[in-house]
């Protein structure tokens, strides 16, 4: 404390001694930043706060606004809305059974969500915790279709899946995929697949070997150690790979555009809804932002839920070690 205090007197005094400059508003920006360097490092972060605020805020604040003016005066908006009509958040659900594309798209992207965390916390214990011939060269390679476009599968799966398959035929009228959930669920969850298996076996070699030992000494097997033991203790990667799967699949579009044919009663999806407000003649901005905003609800509620059981999963994960 008595060193700083003597570099701040010599500071002064240096300051105190050198000449008066003619110097210009960045000159003196400059002189002040290299003199009190906390100031500006307080301001720049004030500053990044912001306009990320304003970036990230001020898209759902516009749809709020235009959500609550009356139909046929959107256009004169500025930055406040122009008039209050609340009604249309109750008017999305009178003009189309907007409360069905929501179901369809929360149930598509939960099972998804189930089956990708499944399978890929089976495939993250095995490259995260097994030794075998070309474990790096598969990890690679699940790496690699993690970054394939979704464009590519779709041909190939929109011929699999519009094409008569006997198997299916006595439980399905029309023998095929098509507006289903399979037709959405499958190629979602072979998408997400690889980045969840990427998290799960990132977080999966980190437990330590004595921990899996010990639960197999007491006579649990290797399935059993990853769910009793494995999976509990990784709890922050497990909720990351389920929260990015389910956001993902319940946002996609492309699939469920061309997997379905829009009606809500063939699991037509969230966005398929949101289409439903424009037609012909006619956009009704105004429902549209309001079902936009009923929309995000269910994605906003997990994600708050998932951050707190995060938070719990790495203090416990803290205190174990």
């Amino acid at each position: 404390m008595a060193a700083e205090t003597e570099t701040q007197t010599q500071t002064t005094e240096t300051r105190q001694e050198e000449p008066e400059l003619d110097r210009g508003p960045l000159e003196r920006w400059v002189s002040d930043s290299i003199d009190n360097p906390e100031r500006t490092y307080r301001a720049l972060f004030y500053t990044a706060m912001i306009v990320m605020l304003v970036t990230t805020l001020f898209p759902f604040y516009w749809l709020l606004m235009v959500a609550l003016t009356p139909e046929g005066q959107i256009q004169d908006i500025i930055l406040t809305p122009n008039g209050f009509n609340p009604g249309a958040f109750i008017e999305v659900f009178q003009v189309l059974p907007f409360h069905r594309f929501m179901f369809n798209s929360f149930v598509i992207a939960t099972v998804a969500t189930v089956f990708v965390l499944v399978i890929a916390s089976l495939a993250g214990y095995v490259f995260g915790r097994l030794q075998f011939p070309g474990k790096a060269p598969l990890m690679l390679l699940v790496l690699i279709v993690s970054f394939f476009p979704p464009a590519a599968f779709f041909i190939p799966l929109n011929d699999l899946f519009n094409s008569r398959i006997p198997i299916i035929a006595p439980l399905l009228s029309n023998g095929t995929l098509y507006n289903t959930p399979p037709a959405l669920i499958i190629p979602l969850s072979a998408l997400f697949m690889p980045l969840a298996i990427f998290i799960l076996t990132t977080f999966y070699s980190q437990i330590p070997d004595g921990l899996e030992d010990a639960a197999r000494v007491e006579g649990t097997t290797r399935l059993g150690a990853l769910f009793r033991v494995i999976i509990p203790l990784s709890a922050p990667g497990v909720a990351t790979a389920g929260v990015l799967t389910f956001i993902g699949v319940y946002n996609e579009f492309f699939f469920s555009f061309l997997m379905t044919d829009g009606q809500p009663q063939n699991w037509a999806p969230i966005l398929e809804g949101l289409l439903g407000y424009q037609t012909q003649y006619q956009t009704m901005y105004n429902l549209m932002a309001a079902a936009s905003i009923l929309g995000v609800l269910p994605v906003a509620i997990l994600v708050v839920i998932a951050q707190e059981k995060i938070v719990s999963g790495l203090t416990a994960g803290a205190l174990k070690e």
